[in-house]
């Protein structure tokens, strides 16, 4: 399937956008904004996504960073 021509900018404070990207981007295909079962590129602060929702599912596509690390004592 072809790139849509739709762009979605998803502004956050925090550098894991993932989800908060889906949901924006089911939002804006539900609203009629974007079509359905298309790649829609969001501009993050750490680059830039792709989410396909299907109606059914979604899919996340993009580059991936280490953003933190710790130990739990339990």
């Amino acid at each position: 399937m072809k790139n849509s021509d739709c762009d979605v900018y998803f502004v956050y404070v925090q550098l894991e956008v993932g989800t908060g990207a889906c949901a924006a981007v089911i939002a804006a295909v539900l609203n009629g904004y974007c079509p359905l079962d298309e790649d829609i590129t969001v501009q993050v602060r750490g680059g830039m996504l792709h989410v396909r929702y299907t109606g059914e599912t979604v899919y996340l596509t993009g580059n991936t960073m280490l953003s933190y690390e710790g130990t739990v004592e339990i």
